[in-house]
């Protein structure tokens, strides 16, 4: 594994979500909508519609506002109807961007997307163009001071991790996303509680931007992030603690 930490990848974006909590649970509902609407309404036969479960309730969402969205998902009462679209482009520096939405209209999606890309000194690539620089992982986020080593290994390796790795203060276990769940599940039912728990996607390589370059990239991801329509942005961005700080 090389000397970058996936989970600093990450920081980021999960810091600015957290900072706009309103729209969390918009996102939230829209995800559980379009997972119950692809892949049908009983969570433990769609495993989409069960990990977004998982994260509304992590964020405390009323179990009535939950049934309602699985429901306007299959159809069950009225609501609005949602697409998956993935927009990709290019940040400063030729960063590699992938922005995931869902979206009732795909013209105002689009434009969106393409007008915070120029906006800060970016450009929107075709469909392919920089995808391929990630995989689709699980990626379980631990401190170290919450797990020795030697436990949490046998932990999620028996519950069909991939990878367990260590990045300054944080055991990183990675996994399929097919298996994510079951070795969340493992790592709580230990009585070990993840810093950050999410599928996401991780980049093969990253590029490091300081100073001018890393601020513009830095807020082209807070501008995607801010969209109403978008729900997971995606870089190979990497910047020193300096600029992170900054």
């Amino acid at each position: 594994m090389s000397g970058h930490s996936k989970w600093a990848t990450i920081k980021h974006k999960k810091g600015a979500l957290d900072a706009k909590r309103g729209k969390i649970f918009t996102r939230l509902i829209k995800e559980i909508m379009v997972a119950a609407k692809a892949g049908g309404g009983d969570p433990d036969g769609n495993p989409r519609l069960r990990t977004a479960i998982a994260a509304a309730k992590a964020e405390n969402m009323p179990n009535d506002n939950i049934a309602r969205a699985v429901k306007r998902g299959t159809g069950e009462i009225e609501g609005a109807s949602y697409e998956d679209i993935v927009y990709e482009g290019y940040g400063p520096g030729g960063v590699a961007v992938i922005v995931e939405v869902l979206t009732d209209n795909r013209n105002r999606a689009v434009s969106e997307v393409r007008h915070a890309f120029s906006k800060q000194g970016g450009n929107m690539g075709e469909s392919g163009s920089v995808s391929f620089m990630f995989s689709k992982k699980g990626l379980i986020v631990i401190e170290k001071d919450a797990a020795d080593e030697d436990k949490l290994t046998e932990i999620v390796l028996d519950a069909g991790a991939e990878d367990l790795s260590g990045e300054g203060n944080y055991w990183e276990v990675t996994t399929a996303p097919s298996d994510f769940q079951a070795v969340k599940d493992a790592v709580t039912s230990a009585g070990i509680t993840p810093a950050s728990a999410e599928v996401t996607m991780i980049p093969s390589t990253y590029t490091k931007l300081e100073g001018a370059q890393a601020a513009a990239m830095l807020r082209l991801l807070d501008t995607l992030e801010d969209l109403d329509d978008t729900q997971n942005v995606y870089s190979n961005f990497d910047m020193d603690e300096e600029s992170a700080s900054a």
